[in-house]
């Protein structure tokens, strides 16, 4: 499992800091923890290379989030099972419409 934090390195293997049977609730609370590095970063004054490379990591780390959290709406809409819903590649999830 991937930590959070400066310098975190994303989903690797998973997602970033999921793991097999988390819940919407838990994919959720990973996206507002995300989403507020991704402010701190912003607002700070000291926007260096590695400060950039990070928001940079933060926003596809965001996107994969919130491609699993629709996945598992999609399967459960479906009666399907949402635990079989999985981290889609980052190329995959960054070339989406919005």
């Amino acid at each position: 499992m991937t930590t959070t934090g400066q310098g975190g390195r994303g989903f690797a293997a998973a997602s970033p800091g999921t793991h097999p049977g988390m819940d919407e609730q838990d994919i959720l609370q990973r996206i507002h923890s995300l989403v507020d590095e991704e402010h701190a970063l912003r607002e700070s004054s000291e926007h260096t290379d590695e400060t950039r490379a990070r928001m940079s990591r933060l926003e596809a780390d965001l996107d994969q989030c919130w491609d699993l959290l629709r996945q598992r709406r999609a399967k459960r809409q479906y009666d399907e099972d949402p635990d079989e819903a999985e981290v889609r590649p980052e190329q995959q999830v960054e070339n989406y419409l919005q």
